[in-house]
This record gives C-alpha cells, structure tokens and sequence, in this order.
C-alpha cells in the first residue's frame, strides 16, 4: 500500500469517526490507456468531499454520484467506463482504454 493509500483511507477513517457516511472506490482492473492504475481509490463522504482520484473528468463525476448512491442503499457496484481505439481517435486521443472501479459504502 503506497502512502497515497494510507491517506486515502486515514481520511475516511477520521470522516467516519466524525459520524460521517462514506464510500470508497478501488480500480480493480484496466486495460490499455487508463488515467489511474489499477489499486488507485477515492474516497468521499456524505457532502461529497472527495481525496484521492480514480480517473478524471465525467468519468470521476459518474463514480461519485454512484459513491453517493452507494451510502444511500448500501450497495455495493462494480463500474466499468471506456472508449475504443476508433472512438478515441475521433475525439482526438491517442489511443482507447477501459478502467473498472469497485465502489462501496464503508461502515
């Protein structure tokens, strides 16, 4: 566990210790180009307050709403977002990627 990690999850311990609810979301898988690496987690709590970082952009968006969701009804989800090569280009990226994100609520 890096020390990234280690202050992800020291700042959702001290949210839940405040009371708060939480969620954490983990990379559990990527292939070709991914923002994050697999093992990579964002915690957030009830406010939406966010540490640490799973992708970027809408996709950070998507797994926020779902961590919010996730407090609600206790849940837990198993994401999956990505563009193919052709789509990429059309956009102008280099190249495609898919990035798997566990998401549950913790406590």
């Amino acid at each position: 566990m890096t020390a990234m990690h280690e202050d992800i999850l020291g700042q959702v311990a001290n949210w839940r210790q405040a009371g708060k609810t939480c969620a954490v979301a983990t990379v559990v898988e990527t292939w070709g180009s991914a923002p994050r690496p697999a093992g990579s987690q964002l915690g957030v709590d009830e406010a939406g307050n966010m540490v640490g970082s799973v992708s970027g952009g809408c996709v950070e968006g998507a797994v926020v709403q779902e961590a919010m969701e996730a407090m609600q009804d206790g849940k837990p989800r198993l994401l999956e977002f990505g563009v193919s090569d052709s789509e990429a280009w059309a956009v102008g990226l280099a190249c495609g990627g898919k990035i798997r994100i566990f998401v549950e609520k913790v406590g």
